[in-house]
């Protein structure tokens, strides 16, 4: 009965990690913060922006969780876009998907205008059906309301779509939407780390979703 496949954006179809490691880092230093190094902010990706910089800078820094939040997008606004880089398999797995009668929406905490405008640069515009992105909704995954946004705008049950992600906030957000599963490792998480969700399937990256749901 699957009619819709839901994707994350960063780590799931595309790596932003670049532009973002920049913004972040960008923040921290008009913020007169401790510059957090790449490999520590790689590990935080997903997350929404205020979350990230309590992760990085403790939860004293929540507070100025606004502050961070405007330096960061004002950088992104310079440098992510040309720092995102769609994973090769994507538009064979998005043509595939839509060959086979699949709508096809993606979820994230990222900007939805930076999303399509990513997707514009790309050429696969006509191969999303509908963009959920930070400004969508009021709360961020794991909180599942991207997904239930998503949903109504693919206009179909949870029972009848998938949700693709790279970490474990990912799979949470699924869980507590009802939607099954799938994870990729393309990120920074480990298989091993999805063993406390009930993902139907582990794969190395996109490549073999089309014949898995197919």
């Amino acid at each position: 009965m699957l009619k819709a496949v839901i994707f994350d954006f960063d780590y799931t179809l595309a790596d932003s990690s670049v532009g973002i490691i920049d913004c972040i880092q960008t923040a921290q230093a008009g913020m007169e913060l401790p510059i957090s190094s790449a490999p520590a902010i790689r590990d935080t990706i997903g997350l929404s922006v205020p979350e990230i910089l309590v992760a990085l800078n403790g939860e004293g820094q929540r507070e100025r969780a606004d502050d961070f939040g405007h330096r960061f997008q004002a950088r992104a606004d310079q440098v992510m876009a040309d720092n995102t880089f769609v994973y090769d398999a994507v538009p064979g797995v998005l043509r595939t998907l839509a060959a086979a009668g699949l709508r096809t929406a993606i979820a994230s905490t990222k900007f939805r205008y930076r999303i399509e405008s990513i997707l514009e640069r790309e050429g696969l515009t006509e191969l999303i059906d509908t963009v959920i992105g930070a400004e969508d909704v009021k709360v961020h995954k794991p909180d599942p309301a991207c997904l239930i946004a998503a949903l109504r705008g693919l206009d179909v049950a949870a029972d009848e779509a998938l949700y693709v992600g790279d970490s474990v906030v990912d799979a949470e957000a699924a869980q507590r939407a009802t939607i099954d599963f799938v994870a990729v490792l393309t990120g920074t998480t480990q298989a091993s780390d999805f063993g406390a969700f009930s993902s139907l399937a582990v794969l190395d990256d996109l490549t073999a979703l089309p014949e898995w749901v197919t």
